[in-house]
């Protein structure tokens, strides 16, 4: 099954509320990723342009162009048990 998110925003915290095509939602946080650095992910830091968050063909993306993959995304929060039915609210 191809995974994509159906649903983002974004949190305090450097986080993300996602709801997944597969009937999950679970909470990302990004804040590892951003502090590695990057051209890319240097606007992240900023608070308000994190918050400018959106979705293009399912994935999480940025007006900079800096998107991330829905299934690892999805693959990351399974594996650390962090997944929860549609119904819980994210």
């Amino acid at each position: 099954m191809l995974i994509k998110v159906s649903e983002v925003e974004a949190l305090s915290g450097r986080r993300l509320g996602l709801v997944f095509s597969g009937g999950t939602t679970g909470v990302a946080d990004l804040s590892a990723l951003i502090d590695q650095g990057g051209s890319m992910v240097e606007p992240l830091c900023d608070e308000t342009y994190f918050a400018r968050v959106f979705l293009e063909a399912g994935a999480p993306t940025w007006p900079n162009g800096f998107d991330l993959a829905p299934w690892a995304l999805h693959a990351d929060l399974k594996a650390a048990g962090a997944l929860e039915p549609a119904s819980q609210s994210v």
